[in-house]
């Protein structure tokens, strides 16, 4: 419970770093971001890849979680988890999925509205062997989402696959990809004085292409 000497209001801060105007916009949603992503990690934003993942039951019962972004290009963004998960269970339910970047110290957003799709095989063993070895074994370890007893056996679930592949390549679990989300709106947030934010949103067109449309904050 916040301490009864604080104000949730006192935290109050107006955003004066920037702004954004259409004529500043990539025609393309995907360079846009780039710009953004790049400008997130000059300015040292700790992690400029997490992001926060919305998915939903088919009865629309929401859940949400940080993931990090772990790929981007013209089909959209990727990242991987276990299909076992509840996100994993959610996206076999229902596709639709939104991602948000929170650049706080940029008083920036992008919010990104699709469909999520697993990635190929080749991709997720691609991706999956990149990783430094202990992330590999976790993927092995850890019955992500489920119910554990305790750390103690998510320690010796590590230590018994520790065993298992010493020495050998670390096969990619079967309930373990990726996902690359394909979207349809992609938002651009900057904060501006007094909540009037800028807020222009690339929604796509059925020929593929998109349109720029600015919404009130």
């Amino acid at each position: 419970m916040v301490a009864a000497h604080m104000s949730l209001a006192d935290l109050r801060k107006d955003y004066c770093l920037a702004g954004l105007a259409e004529k500043d916009l990539s025609r393309d949603p995907f360079r846009q971001f780039e710009k953004w992503f790049q400008e997130a990690e000059a300015a040292k934003t700790i992690e400029p890849n997490a992001m926060t993942l919305c998915t939903a039951t088919r009865e629309g019962r929401p859940s949400a979680r940080t993931v990090l972004l772990k790929g981007v290009d013209g089909r959209g963004f990727v990242f991987f988890t276990n299909y076992s998960s509840r996100k994993g269970r959610e996206l076999e339910l229902s596709p639709y999925v939104s991602l948000v970047f929170p650049w706080l110290a940029l008083e920036r957003q992008v919010i990104v509205e699709g469909t999520a799709t697993k990635v190929s095989r080749e991709e997720s063993e691609a991706y999956f062997h990149s990783r430094p070895l202990p992330s590999q074994l976790s993927a092995w370890a850890s019955p992500q989402s489920s119910i554990v007893s305790g750390r103690r056996a998510l320690d010796e679930a590590m230590k018994e696959v520790e065993r298992k592949y010493a020495g050998q390549v670390v096969p990619v679990p079967p309930h373990w990809g990726g996902y690359r989300v394909n979207p349809e709106t992609v938002e651009f947030w900057q904060g501006r004085r007094s909540r009037l934010h800028d807020r222009l949103r690339y929604r796509r067109e059925s020929d593929g292409g998109w349109v720029i449309e600015r919404l009130a904050p």
